[in-house]
C-alpha cells in the first residue's frame, strides 16, 4: 500500500484532495472538500470549495475558502480551519444552482473579506 509513502510527499494529487474532511478549530468535523479553485494564468491553488450540512447532498451549501485558510492535520487525516463552526456558516455560501458565483470577482472579494485574507489577485 502506497498511502504511508504519499502522506510523507509535499505533493497531492487534486483527486485526493476531494472528499478530504475539513475541521473546525475545535475538532468537530464541519465538511468536506469538493473541489478546488485554481488561478488559470498563474497556476496556483487559490480555493477549495468545502461542502457543509445537507443530506445525501440535498440541502448542501458549498464555501468557498481561500487554500491558506487550511491547514492539514496528520493527526485527523484532514484539513483544519481556523474558524468556529459558526464562523463558516455565516460565510458566503453557494449551492448547485449558482455555483458559478464562487467564479465571481465581488464574491470573491466578500470570501476573502469575511475570512481575513488578503486576495490573490
Amino acid at each position: 500500500m502506497q498511502t504511508a509513502t504519499s502522506e510523507t510527499n509535499d505533493l497531492i494529487s487534486s483527486g485526493k484532495v476531494d472528499g478530504t474532511a475539513v475541521y473546525d478549530r475545535e475538532g468537530e468535523r464541519i465538511g468536506s472538500v469538493k473541489s478546488l479553485m485554481i488561478e488559470k494564468r498563474g497556476g496556483r491553488v487559490t480555493d477549495a470549495v468545502v461542502s457543509v450540512g445537507g443530506f445525501l447532498g440535498i440541502g448542501e451549501k458549498y464555501h468557498s475558502l481561500p487554500w491558506q485558510t487550511l491547514k492539514y492535520d496528520t493527526d485527523v487525516d484532514g484539513y483544519r480551519l481556523d474558524v468556529t463552526e459558526d464562523q463558516l456558516r455565516s460565510g458566503p455560501t453557494f449551492d448547485e444552482t449558482n455555483s458559478d458565483s464562487a467564479l465571481d470577482r465581488d464574491y470573491q472579494t466578500r470570501v476573502y473579506s469575511h475570512y481575513g485574507v488578503n486576495p490573490y489577485w
